[in-house]
């Protein structure tokens, strides 16, 4: 692992170099790092803004669409006068503003069956932050299959839940679950309330988008406790959080006995 920093770098990341829990080592594990977000909007601005500003080496930012007058009340990572321009494009370009020493790579594409392979097939760790359950179930089955980590976040209305994904082990020696154990099969059409149609509040997406940065730069570094295997839960008006336990389920049709995952 390469551990010459200019002065430059230890000058940005002098405070997580302080960190015992990340020290040189560590940033250098997260200037060698290769995440990629899905979805540019609420939760990928943050996302995307807090990678870069850590570190991150490979930054891939995937979104088809474009920027909207109604997306500024919540999407930080855009401007009032990027609107009518592409979200990818416009993420990356905040992104590397904000530090020119990591490398974005903007993605105008729709993770769909025909992409979503080759999208996630040169990053290491994938961060969900779409806005559609068939979006939602797409990602999370290829991450899967690929044998990678899934940060998988959601918020609507005054509400937000965030948890990880990855094959393995848990520390009691369980396999821990795919987020079919918790979701096994998308919802019918229409049936799933958008922010669209219900309503969010604005810094709801960026906290719950925050709390998936620090989760992602916990998988990179290898610290802390892992959200794999839990389910984190954030009421905004009731000022709450909730843990749950997430095991797998053992009939999952992904990921279990018998399963095709």
């Amino acid at each position: 692992m390469d551990l010459d920093f200019s002065e430059d770098e230890i000058a940005r990341y002098s405070r997580h170099i302080l960190l015992d829990e990340v020290g040189g080592i560590g940033q250098a594990r997260l200037r060698a790092a290769r995440v990629l977000i899905v979805g540019a909007g609420g939760l990928g601005s943050p996302l995307a803004l807090y990678l870069a500003a850590a570190g991150i080496g490979t930054i891939g930012i995937a979104d088809d669409d474009v920027v909207e007058l109604s997306n500024l009340q919540r999407q930080v990572a855009h401007t009032t006068a990027g609107v009518g321009s592409g979200k990818a494009a416009s993420a990356a370009s905040a992104a590397i503003r904000l530090n020119p020493l990591v490398r974005v790579v903007p993605h105008a594409v729709r993770a769909d069956p025909a992409t979503v392979d080759g999208l996630i097939g040169c990053y290491d760790l994938v961060c969900d932050g779409t806005d559609t359950a068939q979006a939602r179930f797409l990602l999370a089955d290829a991450v899967w299959r690929a044998g990678k980590t899934l940060v998988s976040a959601a918020v609507l209305r005054f509400e937000g839940q965030i948890a990880t994904f990855r094959p393995g082990l848990d520390r009691d020696g369980s396999r821990l679950p795919c987020y079919r154990c918790l979701h096994p099969a998308p919802p019918p059409p229409g049936t799933l309330a958008s922010c669209a149609e219900s309503g969010v509040l604005g810094p709801a997406t960026g906290v719950v988008g925050t709390l998936a940065a620090v989760e992602v730069l916990k998988e990179v570094l290898g610290i802390g406790e892992s959200l794999a295997g839990r389910l984190l839960l954030w009421d905004a008006l009731a000022t709450r959080f909730r843990m749950i336990r997430l095991p797998a389920d053992p009939s999952c049709l992904f990921c279990g006995q018998g399963g095709q995952g």
